[in-house]
């Protein structure tokens, strides 16, 4: 009588995982032909993707490098955002759930308003949200954070 109810538990189990939606796979190695040299990060806005180029809300494009990598990061809402959101506190802690960077940040140079960052908000991921960062799941940037370097050149494309 047991093995019957184990049996029609890991059954429907398996039913019910086979009915859910899947997410996107982290980190898969992909096929990438385009010319940029190894170790670029490329991001393509109308893909909602990020390459890191190996050896085999609003958007912008352009040439940036990785200018700063923080784990955990704190964060002060940039002039713009603070305008549109003026209840934001004028600093989150890093760590704490109502911060947007996740588990980790690379700044971008040109002023320091963009980075790549994580989220603690999955959901927001593939959404247009950001103020012209990049949000990753925070196991996909934890990842980038550990295989680029400050000067990483990052290209943003549509």
């Amino acid at each position: 009588m047991h093995l019957s109810r184990a049996l029609a538990a890991a059954s429907a189990a398996l039913l019910l995982a086979a009915l859910m939606p899947q997410l996107a796979q982290a980190r898969e190695i992909v096929g990438f032909s385009e010319a940029y040299s190894s170790g670029t990060v490329v991001v393509k806005t109308s893909e909602r993707a990020l390459y890191c180029v190996g050896r085999a809300g609003k958007q912008w494009t352009g040439t940036a490098y990785i200018s700063g990598k923080q784990l955990r990061p704190a964060w002060s809402p940039p002039a713009e955002v603070k305008r549109d959101k003026p209840s934001l506190p004028n600093v989150i802690a890093g760590g704490s759930p109502g911060n947007p960077m996740g588990a980790a940040a690379m700044t971008l140079s040109g002023g320091g308003e963009y980075a790549i960052h994580g989220t603690n908000n999955p959901g927001s991921i593939g959404g247009f949200v950001s103020y012209g960062c990049i949000r990753m799941y925070n196991a996909d940037v934890l990842d980038l954070y550990n295989r680029v370097g400050w000067g990483t050149t990052v290209v943003v494309t549509r």
